[in-house]
């Protein structure tokens, strides 16, 4: 046994000294990256995490780690598939820039030129809204998320009824991050190009690029077996929820992928456009895709920011910007319930690293992020233990964002009667209120999403989703008026309703 030991000894002496000393370098920073992964995954409590590496044209890692799902044995590996999320984003403003290239669009030309149903509030405000402006989150437009979470518009009813939207400030004069331009862009492909947006990013990205693990919607990649489970923290336990379906918005944030075929595509973003050979868009539209596009104020950037001091923080087409200890980074997370993404690419050292996630904002994903940066972007060892300070930052703001229940307080049936009825808003939809049990309320919000809610204040009521205790509590409010009591309206965060009916 000891002379066996000896011999396999010598063979892996034998291994390591005959390897380059650059690849040796390399499978001890893979080696640190190990372990490190592992130790935030356990304290995130990451059920389960896959990763892809690039490096100078090629593949340093792609693995999976954890389980699928906590309630099965099956682990996740390179080819698990997961939804990317957000970072669907960039792959959408692709397929804009090879429209550009063909000529059938122009990053400058108003939107309503080719799409005469895109309207909003007026006509001054419409014909200012550029092509370019569908993906960069500062077209002047309100958050509008209600439209299509837990709701079953479709894009051309959220379309629609954009002309109803307030403006939140002067085109091009603010930032409001948006998933519904993303959705119109979508449509924009379709209108120009004759095929749905999620034919052609098929035909002319994924598959020219070979990624056959990647669907551009959630419906197409349920009939992949490996893929993975999404989760959520409920009551200090993670546990697994339903996936939430967001076809209907696609271009923003629909695409599923394994850390297999994203190498191909950071891969492909890292050679300025080129699957071998062939170029698949035009080098100044490449270049268009990562020049800044808007300003984003520090206040509506990552909390991160407050580790790397950036000293500045942009948007390009379907990219967040900042500087990282003198270069540029390019990068967009990804989020929808139970499910993370990352993407970041250091082009002056042609280094691209993606990471997927099935934990709801398991924000280890930022840590592994600037972690693969400093070992194979930067010229230096890397001192930094960004697990450490990225969980310590965000257990900060979990902790300044937390508050206490309030105390309810006790109406009637005949009290709550008065705020029974119907509330609509042309940009919103419909709301139902009804009585819920005993000294509560309903509210049906759409089709799919409803709360229960009871008093905790005059005209105030707290609850959560019924559908989605996750959400946790969020508060609704009432309006009456002052000389008849009357109830008027109805607010959930920015969104109102007025009554229907008020006599």
């Amino acid at each position: 046994m000891h002379g066996r030991f000896l011999l396999l000894f010598g063979v892996l002496l034998w291994l390591w000294q005959s390897t380059p000393v650059g690849a040796q370098d390399e499978m001890v920073k893979l080696a640190g990256l190990d372990s490190f992964i592992l130790r935030g995954m356990a304290d995130w409590e990451l059920p389960g995490l896959s990763i892809a590496i690039v490096k100078d044209g090629r593949v340093i890692l792609e693995k999976g780690y954890g389980l699928r799902d906590l309630n099965s044995p099956l682990p996740v590996d390179a080819h698990t598939v997961f939804g990317i999320c957000s970072t669907t984003k960039a792959m959408t403003a692709v397929t804009l820039a090879m429209l550009v290239d063909e000529g059938k669009l122009a990053w400058d030309s108003p939107v309503m030129q080719y799409l005469p149903e895109f309207q909003l509030r007026t006509e001054a405000w419409t014909k200012k809204v550029r092509v370019r402006d569908l993906l960069t989150h500062n077209a002047g437009l309100p958050n509008l998320d209600f439209l299509w979470y837990a709701n079953t518009l479709d894009t051309r009813e959220m379309v629609r009824r954009l002309r109803y939207a307030e403006e939140a400030y002067p085109i091009r004069g603010g930032y409001t991050y948006q998933n519904v331009m993303y959705a119109v862009a979508g449509l924009l492909v379709e209108r120009v190009s004759g095929k749905t947006w999620t034919a052609f990013v098929k035909e002319r990205l994924l598959d020219p690029l070979g990624m056959s693990e990647t669907s551009a919607t959630w419906e197409a990649s349920l009939s992949r077996e490996n893929r993975m489970s999404p989760h959520f923290i409920i009551g200090e336990k993670v546990t697994r929820i339903p996936y939430p379906r967001i076809d209907q918005i696609a271009p923003a944030g629909s695409v599923w992928s394994s850390a297999h075929d994203m190498t191909k595509w950071m891969l492909f973003l890292l050679e300025g456009g080129r699957v071998g050979d062939k170029a698949l868009l035009s080098a100044e539209n490449f270049r268009e895709l990562f020049k800044p596009q808007a300003l984003v104020p520090i206040k509506d950037f990552y909390p991160t920011a407050a580790l790397t001091q950036p000293t500045w923080t942009t948007y390009g087409l379907g990219w967040f910007q900042q500087d990282y200890r003198g270069h540029t980074l390019h990068f967009h997370t990804g989020s929808i319930d139970g499910n993370i993404a990352i993407l970041g690419l250091l082009p002056a050292e042609r280094l691209g690293v993606f990471v997927l996630g099935n934990l709801d904002h398991a924000e280890l994903r930022h840590a592994v992020l600037f972690q693969v940066l400093d070992l194979f972007g930067m010229r230096k060892i890397p001192t930094r233990d960004w697990h450490a300070d990225v969980l310590k930052l965000y257990r900060q703001l979990e902790d300044k964002s937390r508050s206490e229940p309030k105390p309810q307080v006790r109406l009637d049936g005949r009290q709550l009667d008065r705020y029974c009825g119907i509330y609509e808003d042309p940009l919103n939809g419909r709301v139902e209120v009804t009585r819920f049990r005993e000294g509560g309320l309903a509210i049906q919000l759409s089709n799919q999403l409803t709360m229960q809610v009871h008093p905790v204040g005059e005209n105030t009521f707290e609850g959560e989703y019924a559908d989605y205790p996750w959400f946790g509590t969020r508060q609704v409010g009432f309006r009456r008026r002052a000389a008849s009591g009357r109830v008027i309206s109805l607010s959930l965060g920015p969104q109102i309703w007025r009554r229907k009916i008020v006599l």
